[in-house]
């Protein structure tokens, strides 16, 4: 499916529908009802009440935003009542907390395509598989490819680190399971998204980290607050220098071609195929987000 960009995602608990006005009219480039962690378990039934209405409003009039909803795992007792109230008109991806194999993705999608049918939706929703425990990293390549309806991998860190004693602080930590994921999703030709970034106060280790993951390949974070959606929303957009030098590389790749060249030197740097790609990818994002040149 086609996606707009999801630089920002932000999450709202669907037990405290006061919020969702809020997150409508913020600048997430999607938000995520939460029917998992964020809602205690007496409280279970009355979110799912309030997400679906919530979805017969935005398909009613749909928001100029990607509407996700995780809902809880597929072995928990709560899944099928989830799939029963979220999957109607309005909704655009379902996200899988604990995505650990491809048959996870396999039983997720077939259930989608039938709640789908009998929803009348034209297609079932997406899904966002959320790496987050050590057998879904080991098979996160597998689990990216499992299912055209596979949309990105996002990285949850407090279920993948906490048990295991890992400190979230680490930088290296983190960074060699953000590498892992990137590259899990790139295997499937599909984007990653980061992780939340759980001190709220911190919005300088916020874009820090946010900033890294871009430089990874990322292509938008997680937000908790609202605080934090400008700030993922500026790390993850091409900066002015990037659509400046990419706008050079496709030019002078074009002259290059014109030339018979495969391979040149720009400002003494050799530029090929790999590279163009590159730089016409960053200019296709600046497009999307209007960010281009007019002149």
């Amino acid at each position: 499916m086609s996606l707009a960009p999801l630089r920002s995602k932000l999450f709202v608990p669907a037990s405290r529908p006061e919020l969702f006005g809020k997150a409508l009219a913020s600048a997430a480039d999607a938000i995520s009802i939460d029917l998992e962690d964020a809602v205690p378990e007496a409280r279970k039934d009355e979110a799912r009440q309030h997400a679906a209405a919530l979805l017969g409003r935005v398909a009613a009039e749909p928001p100029a935003k990607t509407i996700m909803v995780r809902i809880n795992g597929l072995r928990t007792r709560h899944c099928d009542s989830d799939l029963a109230a979220i999957v109607r008109p309005g909704l655009d991806i379902v996200t899988l907390p604990k995505a650990e194999s491809e048959q996870d993705i396999g039983s997720l999608a077939r259930r989608l395509a039938d709640a789908a049918g009998q929803a009348g939706m034209e297609r079932a929703p997406g899904i966002l598989a959320t790496i987050e425990s050590p057998a879904g990293l080991r098979r996160a390549a597998g689990i990216a490819g499992a299912d055209k309806s596979v949309i990105g991998l996002q990285l949850g860190f407090a279920d993948l680190f906490e048990p295991l004693g890992i400190d979230r602080g680490d930088a290296n930590a983190v960074h060699q399971v953000q590498l892992a994921v990137r590259l899990a999703a790139g295997e499937a030709g599909l984007p990653a998204y980061d992780a939340v970034f759980t001190d709220v106060r911190d919005g300088e280790g916020f874009t820090r980290e946010a900033q890294a993951a871009k430089r990874l390949g990322f292509s938008g974070k997680s937000c908790i607050h609202p605080s934090q959606v400008a700030l993922a929303n500026a790390a993850f957009q091409p900066s002015d220098a990037e659509i400046s030098a990419a706008l050079q590389i496709v030019e002078a790749s074009r002259e290059a071609a014109q030339n018979g060249l495969g391979a040149f030197l720009l400002e003494g740097r050799m530029i090929d195929a790999p590279f163009t790609r590159r730089a016409e990818a960053v200019l296709a994002a600046a497009k999307r987000l209007g960010r281009l040149p007019t002149d």
